[in-house]
């Protein structure tokens, strides 16, 4: 066991980490033996002094430890970083396949690397880090990436950090975003990557989050599947990615709507990078710049227009902590009994949800009532999750996040 600071813990602490929940909360902390430094390690104990990990301080947070390892052999050193790097390529290349070129290498504590993203575009890196700890150690995680990709048939020619969130600001770190390591034709901020046979442009620079959403990659492909013949409305299209792998499955048209003008224009010009036509004939892409909640009103109270025999729902979090869990689940019950009414029997239903706070329980349950304040029963197709490249930690109820539900009206 490395000779560090330590931090006993409560009972309550104790089990958490006991079960493989890698934080310790400013209220399971019981007392200090030494004088951590905020971003160094500790040794975390029980009241009983059994070892229970080794982990990152930071007296700023909330999360007053973020466990690194479990194990008292460990000395979280240059190789220590270097062999979990190597892990997650390795994770990733076995769940993604060829697929591996366009996903994400690190998911924070799925992965062990606390309050880290970073996600690879053809042959860019973004990457956000919103972990004190972990940003002490940034610059040895980003060269060993570089240094290993090679070895997976990748070549990164730019790193491009992207550490713009609050939450930093609330660890005790300063705001951050610019290049680490820079290709000349990915000055403006802007690389390409195709998913699933598609290509998009990645504004990586400004675009939300890291430019673009890989969570969702397998879902539009399912959601894909069942749309062959069908008159898809894709509501809050971002950057276009549902609404285009239904293009390319058969769909008879599809309506992309957002209420943000450059989600509406990135979409398009992401259409147009795979040469889909823009218009309302069969086989056509047709954009909208509108509230979603006011183009489904709409089509519920004139239910004889029937426009749509298909629905996506990809909002983005309706709630960001536990204290607006209540509103949320209005807001998505709101949307989703609207896609309900506006759907014809027989129509089909994708619905999502990125937030943790909203349970998987917590998101079924709000389809449930929505169906029956709708007055339609749902059948459901299949029930899916994040991408492998994002994985749930089992331990770690906060890595479970996303819900995407694929149902028919009847």
């Amino acid at each position: 066991m490395q000779d560090l600071p330590t931090v006993f813990v409560t009972e309550k602490g104790a089990r958490r980490a006991k079960a493989g929940h890698p934080w310790v909360f400013e209220s399971d902390i019981a007392r200090l033996a030494g004088e951590p430094e905020n971003g160094g390690l500790c040794t975390v104990l029980s009241p009983k002094e059994r070892f229970l990990g080794t982990g990152f301080y930071n007296e700023n947070s909330k999360i007053r430890v973020r466990l690194v390892s479990d194990n008292a052999n460990d000395t979280c050193d240059t190789q220590f970083w270097r062999r979990r790097v190597r892990w997650a390529l390795d994770y990733r290349k076995t769940v993604m396949g060829k697929d591996f070129p366009t996903c994400r290498l690190i998911h924070g504590e799925a992965d062990r690397f606390p309050g880290l993203t970073v996600d690879l575009f053809s042959d860019t890196l973004v990457v956000e880090c919103l972990s004190l700890g972990t940003d002490r150690i940034l610059d040895e995680i980003l060269a060993a990436l570089v240094e290993f990709l090679p070895d997976y048939g990748v070549r990164v020619g730019t790193v491009f950090e992207r550490d713009e969130g609050e939450l930093r600001i609330r660890e005790g770190m300063e705001k951050r975003t610019g290049f680490r390591l820079s290709l000349a034709e990915h000055a403006d901020g802007h690389t390409e990557i195709a998913e699933n046979g598609i290509r998009y442009d990645v504004d990586f620079m400004s675009g939300q989050k890291t430019g673009f959403f890989l969570d969702q990659k397998y879902n539009r492909l399912a959601a894909a599947g069942i749309a062959k013949g069908r008159r898809v409305l894709d509501c809050f299209t971002h950057t276009g990615a549902f609404a285009l792998n239904c293009l390319a499955g058969g769909a008879e048209h599809v309506t992309a709507v957002d209420i943000s003008a450059s989600a509406v224009e990135q979409a398009r010009k992401n259409a147009a990078l795979n040469g889909f036509p823009e218009g309302e004939g069969k086989g056509e892409i047709s954009f909208c710049r509108a509230d979603v909640f006011e183009v489904l009103t709409d089509l519920v109270n004139d239910r004889s227009r029937r426009e749509y025999d298909y629905i996506i729902l990809d909002p983005p979090a309706f709630t960001k902590s536990s204290s607006t869990v209540k509103e949320a689940f209005r807001g998505y019950k709101d949307i989703n009994y609207r896609a309900m009414r506006a759907l014809p029997r027989g129509g089909y239903l994708a619905s999502a949800s990125c937030s943790h706070f909203m349970t998987r329980e917590l998101f079924e349950k709000m389809l449930d009532e929505a169906a029956a304040d709708a007055g339609v029963t749902l059948r459901q197709i299949e029930s899916r999750a994040a991408a492998p490249d994002h994985p749930h930690l089992r331990t770690v109820p906060e890595t479970d996040y996303l819900k995407f539900v694929l149902m028919q009206v009847v």
